[in-house]
Formats: structure tokens, sequence, C-alpha cells
């Protein structure tokens, strides 16, 4: 996957909004979603996410229409992809390498997510896939 060095870095709740935009889009096949279902997946208020919109398109990394629908733009689909590309691969490493319970993994690779350099995680990734750790479905998707 192409590096990503956003001219803007995103807090890492920031992150978590662009990644549930990018992860509903992905299980919906949409190109864009409505913000109460961004709330709805993250357990937050929908003023919350209209908060973090906000940012985002500022940043440029989202668009939203006139009827409110939310769609990344070509900067935020390469982000989005990046961190949930990363967030699965974490998750599958302690599920399947560790042991780790499914719950936990996830709230855990998501933390574990933020955390990392893009380098550290670029090398764990490329670790991860030579150890033949399975991410699961399309890496990118």
């Amino acid at each position: 996957m192409p590096e990503v060095n956003p001219p803007k870095p995103l807090s890492m709740a920031n992150e978590d909004y662009l990644e549930a935009v990018w992860r509903i889009m992905l299980e919906r096949d949409d190109d864009s979603v409505r913000s109460v279902d961004v709330a709805e997946l993250l357990g937050v208020s929908k003023a919350s996410v209209n908060k973090a919109i906000s940012t985002l398109k500022n940043h440029g990394y989202v668009e939203q229409n006139r009827y409110g629908r939310v769609a990344l733009t070509e900067p935020g689909r390469r982000y989005a992809a990046r961190l949930w590309r990363c967030h699965r691969a974490l998750r599958a490493f302690l599920t399947g390498d560790l042991g780790v319970d499914p719950a936990v993994a996830d709230g855990e690779a998501c933390e574990m997510e933020h955390a990392l350099s893009q380098d550290t995680m670029d090398r764990l990734l490329a670790y991860l896939e030579r150890e033949g750790t399975v991410v699961d479905g399309d890496l990118d998707g």
C-alpha cells in the first residue's frame, strides 16, 4: 500500500471517525454515508459526528453534500483505507498469533493503530505478511 503522509495529521478520535466512514462505505458498498450511521457505529451523538465531520472537511478528507451525506476525498480514502488495514492486521495478529479474545483484540488494535509510527506500522505489516498472518478480507478494503 502506498505511504500516506497526511499534510494535516488527525487526532486519534478524528482518525476513528474517518475510519468509521470508510467501514460503512465498504459494508454498504456506497460512496457516501449518513452522519447518523457513523454515530451508531461509534456509539456517539450525532452532534459529535457533525463536529468531527467539520474537522475532516477542513483537513480535506471528506466532502458533504447538501443532503448531509458524507463522502471521502481521494486523500481521505487513502488515509482511511490505511487505518482500517492496520486495524485489521493488528486484530488478526492479536487473535491469531497471540490468542487474545476477539473483543479485547479489536479494542486494543484500535489503540495500537494510532500509537505506532507509520514506519513501525509498515515494518509490522511486512513482518505479519512474511509470517503468513491472515487479515480478514481484502487488505485494501
